[in-house]
């Protein structure tokens, strides 16, 4: 488990090609004060790899902040070359994530096997 900056925590592991990351939010600190997806980019680069699956299990209520802070990571990575998937978001979640229209930016799956399995499923990026 690593400590990322205001409280958040992520369990790091390595597949092949892949970083799966399970991020846990604070407890104490409000989740719009975190620059989450800048501490994640950080994560990354560390392990050379842009290929990542964020497992959001323990991620409560997916706040508008958080969802910006998604996508801006996902705009990241792409330009990076790279894949942002997201798995485990609680039903309330995914609607709130269909409802933002987010859904092609930061694609959903039920688990790290399909979202690592999905050929073809790259984010919505308009012209």
């Amino acid at each position: 488990m690593q400590q990322l900056a205001n409280g958040w925590t992520v369990d790091i592991e390595r597949g092949p090609d892949w970083l799966f990351l399970r991020v846990r939010p604070p407890e104490d600190t409000p989740l719009d004060q975190s620059p989450l997806a800048a501490q994640i980019w950080s994560v990354l680069q560390q392990h050379f790899t842009y290929r990542v699956v964020l497992e959001l299990e323990d991620v409560g209520l997916l706040h508008s902040y958080l969802l910006g802070q998604l996508v801006l990571l996902s705009k990241r990575i792409h330009n990076y070359g790279g894949i942002l998937r997201v798995c485990g978001l609680s039903e309330g979640n995914q609607r709130a994530l269909r409802a933002s229209r987010l859904d092609r930016a930061v694609p959903h799956f039920h688990n790290r096997e399909e979202a690592v399995m999905r050929q073809g499923c790259r984010p919505y990026h308009p012209r």
